[in-house]
């Protein structure tokens, strides 16, 4: 009888999940993000110089200590953490919804209604990113035993012109792609919703894993759209995060609000 009312209960709340939002909604998403973007823009361009400062020091730090044998890992698992470095940007869309003042200092120390669950769900996701570099590594190891980084100049030939490169490609590919897709679907609204609403790290990951889940299409466009724009900053040498971190940033606060 128990599992019955439980049943009757989960349902709903499940299907409260589901919005059936084209694809097309993506799009709507960025434009509202790039809205709040130019609303008292200063807050949010110096959030993204902070962002592309940190980045250009991290990166700088892979080559001075010869490590640049996981710069990919690390940009990739770089768009890991992003939702959780861009807790201010969704400070800053909350604010102007609510018609609140907006100051820097108040997106960069951010009072979230779940308290510490913010900072256990970033341990989490600093780990995730952590177990990625490690198995990136461990990849490379597998087909190239140990032989040393070749170093950036001369990887694309490696990977492309031999068949330990191309089967790197294949299986790195599909594990990155793993790491990716689940790192997404339990961070893209965790952190948000751990801002907005009083939750526990596990239950803010399980529930944006299953808003993921039921609004597939859009979520799909949606990750596409974080994957082009990412690429298009790294190309610009990572100048172009100072634009772009925050018009994700914000345009996320607005996919969260439609979707939960």
């Amino acid at each position: 009888m128990a599992s019955a009312e439980q049943s009757e209960i989960i349902i709903p709340l499940a299907e409260q999940r589901r919005r059936n939002l084209p694809a097309g909604a993506a799009f709507g998403w960025l434009g509202a993000g790039w809205r709040d973007l130019w609303r008292q823009p200063g807050p949010s361009l110096a959030y993204g110089v902070v962002v592309f400062a940190i980045s250009v020091a991290m990166v700088w730090c892979l080559f001075a200590l010869e490590l640049d044998y996981i710069l990919f890992p690390a940009l990739a698992g770089f768009m890991v953490v992003g939702p959780l470095i861009a807790i201010g940007l969704y400070e800053k869309s909350r604010a102007l919804e609510d018609g609140e003042p907006i100051r820097l200092e108040g997106m960069l120390f951010v009072a979230a209604k779940s308290g510490a669950q913010v900072l256990y769900t970033g341990a989490i996701l600093c780990l995730l990113m952590l177990v990625w570099m490690r198995a990136a590594v461990i990849i490379y190891a597998l087909f190239f035993g140990v032989r040393p980084f070749p170093g950036l100049d001369h990887v694309a030939e490696m990977l492309a012109t031999t068949p330990e490169g191309w089967g790197m490609l294949v299986v790195g590919s599909a594990v990155g792609g793993l790491f990716a897709a689940f790192s997404f679907a339990i961070s893209v609204f965790a952190i948000p919703m751990l801002l907005d609403q009083k939750l526990d790290a596990f239950t803010a990951m399980g529930t944006s894993m299953s808003m993921v889940w039921r609004n597939l299409p859009v979520m799909l466009m949606w990750g596409a759209i974080v994957l082009f724009l990412f690429l298009l900053a790294v190309v610009t040498g990572l100048i172009g995060l100072i634009v772009i971190f925050p018009l994700l940033g914000h345009a996320t606060w607005h996919a969260y609000k439609a979707i939960r």
